[in-house]
């Protein structure tokens, strides 16, 4: 509802207007919550959180769905999702593959898969960031340095205290920045919320929020027929210190996919932060791409520029 869906929300947390970008005009979507807990998605037992568990729900549901709707058996079928998604859809790609191979049938014919601004690399990720912060002057020369003096991002155990302690400095000097879109405003009270450069309204998770949590609205979805503690948010912050199974990079997977022969496409919007265009520069070298890497060499070697 805020990024390729169909619908959007209007301010007033109560309508929906058509989305003219919406993906669905080329193709039948099916959105699909991931892992089970999140949004209106529930599991009578006890879960063990994790890409793998993930990955094995996901397929669960799509066998089951197709059978339901057997009309869509011989349709292409892609997997597409964007940043944490970089894990969930190469590892569902993957277990369809193995399955299909295993059963030697086509259960779901997948032909490729979209990831966009994607978590692929714990590495490039981070080191990204802070390069991206830098080349867009919301991190100092003195302090970006700083970073490459002290912090490993090998892997998600190498990063130390003294690092974590750079980066808390550096994320407070970078300030109230929408890290989803760096030129966008921040959501205020005032009318003019609407960026100019992109049309995003950084307020529309706000209405999100308000219209997903009208009773008339999950009832018309049957959502939440259980009568789930709490309100429906946008994340959920209780799954992520039992999450078991994350690996520091994917980028092994995508390069079994890419052997496989299926279509792999990865993308990044410019003004992205979180994930930025370059977290997947650096990635697509390691995958063997041949783009300008690393970004202003003259620096990183310590040399002057005159």
């Amino acid at each position: 509802m805020i990024e390729l869906g169909p619908f959007r929300v209007n301010p007033d947390g109560e309508t929906l207007y058509h989305n003219k970008h919406s993906w669905n005009k080329l193709a039948n979507i099916l959105f699909l919550e991931s892992p089970a807990g999140v949004g209106f998605s529930y599991s009578n037992t006890s879960v063990n959180y994790g890409d793998k568990q993930t990955a094995a729900d996901s397929y669960t549901f799509l066998v089951n769905w197709f059978e339901r709707f057997p009309e869509y058996q011989t349709r292409d079928f892609y997997i597409a999702g964007e940043s944490y998604a970089g894990h969930y859809v190469p590892q569902l790609a993957s277990l369809i593959l193995k399955n299909n191979k295993v059963t030697n049938q086509t259960v779901i014919k997948l032909k490729g898969i979209a990831i966009g601004n994607a978590e692929i690399d714990f590495e490039d990720e981070l080191s990204g960031i802070y390069d991206f912060f830098w080349t867009h002057a919301l991190v100092s020369d003195e302090n970006h340095k700083e970073i490459q003096s002290k912090c490993d991002f090998s892997s998600g155990n190498s990063v130390s205290k003294a690092c974590n302690e750079v980066l808390d400095r550096v994320d407070a000097a970078v300030g109230k920045v929408y890290a989803y879109d760096i030129y966008a405003p921040l959501c205020s009270s005032s009318s003019s919320n609407i960026s100019s450069a992109s049309g995003f309204d950084p307020c529309s998770g706000n209405y999100v929020f308000s219209y997903l949590n009208k009773p008339q609205v999950q009832k018309a979805l049957h959502a939440n027929v259980t009568g789930i503690p709490g309100p429906w948010d946008t994340c959920n912050n209780t799954i992520y210190p039992s999450w078991n199974d994350m690996p520091d990079s994917i980028l092994p997977t995508i390069k079994e996919l890419m052997a496989s022969g299926i279509r792999v496409w990865i993308y990044s919007g410019d003004t992205d932060g979180r994930v930025p265009v370059t977290s997947t520069r650096y990635s697509m070298v390691k995958l063997g791409a041949k783009v300008l890497t690393p970004w202003y060499p003259w620096y990183s070697q310590g040399e002057a520029r005159n």
